[in-house]
């Protein structure tokens, strides 16, 4: 039996979060006997990525206007061709933050997502939102959320006895609250209290200037090893502003790391998981869970089954894949 062939455009290959899981993704022995993945990069505002021969092409690019004509292109010159959009960057909570014509941009999501075969949300919560919003069709919309190979954090992982290091591991962007962590922190009179940021980004400068003078901030900049970085922490502090999933929680919760998380998003979606507690998006909220955080018994985070996890993972994206099954 031939294999499906199944083409990723993206338009970033950094190693953040789309291109780990579709490592982890390309690598999955479930699917190695039935499926040839291939990524290829593209220029988001080409006005066409050319034509390809897949059987199926599965686009992780973010919609917006100046690519519409590239996403018009790609239907265009398939017509018969399996497409599928993975949404990974729009959410409510971004809209509301950082849209200003909303209606100009929802009609702009319509028109793409009406391109493709199937639209798939990276979590529940966005699912939501698109379903609310009639953003495409019932019929055409599913949830996949990511993975990406946790087996190095998980052999790292301990059970945390007592709290004391609070980490924060990620891009110091905006979009990443660090800047409402930190205020919040500053609030929390425990000497004996530390917190501890990984990443870099634009925001460096003014996250370490809202934490001069306090000597309990330290900024470790970007983790080679994330095992190190969940090693180096008690629990994980996720104050996010918007965030489509969030791969951050998974990793901390690998790693046996109770995981704090704003109630934004994708966040939403692990409130109620074992180690998993849910905070408020101001300092002031932050303050309160840090300081209930420290003065009691971290919650027990279980080990993970990976490997339950990777085939039902599996399932899914063979589903997407099979233009015989769907969804």
């Amino acid at each position: 039996m031939s294999k499906i062939t199944v083409l990723h455009l993206v338009d970033d290959t950094t190693a953040g979060g789309v291109m780990r899981m579709l490592d982890h993704l390309a690598q999955l022995p479930e699917l190695a006997d039935e499926v040839h993945q291939e990524v290829r990069p593209v220029k988001r505002t080409a006005f066409s990525w050319g034509s390809f021969q897949a059987d199926v092409i599965v686009c992780h690019i973010a919609p917006g206007w100046r690519c519409l004509p590239a996403f018009s292109a790609l239907r265009a010159m398939h017509p018969t061709t399996r497409l599928v959009h993975v949404e990974h960057s729009y959410t409510r909570s971004f809209t509301a933050l950082n849209v200003p014509h909303k209606r100009r941009f929802f009609a702009m999501l319509r028109v793409t997502y009406s391109l493709f075969d199937q639209v798939i949300a990276v979590s529940k919560a966005q699912a939501g939102w698109v379903a609310d919003r009639r953003l495409t069709p019932a019929s055409k919309l599913s949830v996949i959320s990511p993975q990406v190979d946790l087996s190095a954090v998980a052999r790292a992982a301990g059970q945390v006895e007592a709290a004391r290091v609070i980490g924060a591991i990620g891009r110091l962007e905006p979009q990443k609250g660090f800047d409402l962590l930190i205020e919040g922190f500053r609030m929390c009179p425990n000497p004996d209290a530390r917190l501890v940021i990984f990443g870099e980004g634009s925001q460096r400068d003014r996250l370490a200037a809202l934490a001069a003078g306090d000597r309990r901030i330290e900024f470790r900049g970007y983790a080679d090893d994330p095992a190190e970085a969940y090693r180096a922490v008690d629990v994980v502090a996720m104050p996010s502003r918007w965030e489509a999933y969030g791969l951050v929680a998974d990793e901390a919760r690998a790693a046996r790391r109770p995981v704090i998380v704003s109630m934004v998003d994708g966040l939403r979606d692990r409130i109620g998981a074992s180690g998993v507690i849910p905070c408020g998006s101001d300092p002031k909220a932050w303050r309160k869970s840090i300081e209930a955080v420290l003065a009691g018994t971290p919650p027990v985070v279980p080990a993970l089954a990976p490997k339950a996890d990777r085939s039902r993972y599996a399932e899914r994206w063979r589903q997407v894949f099979d233009p015989a099954k769907g969804f």
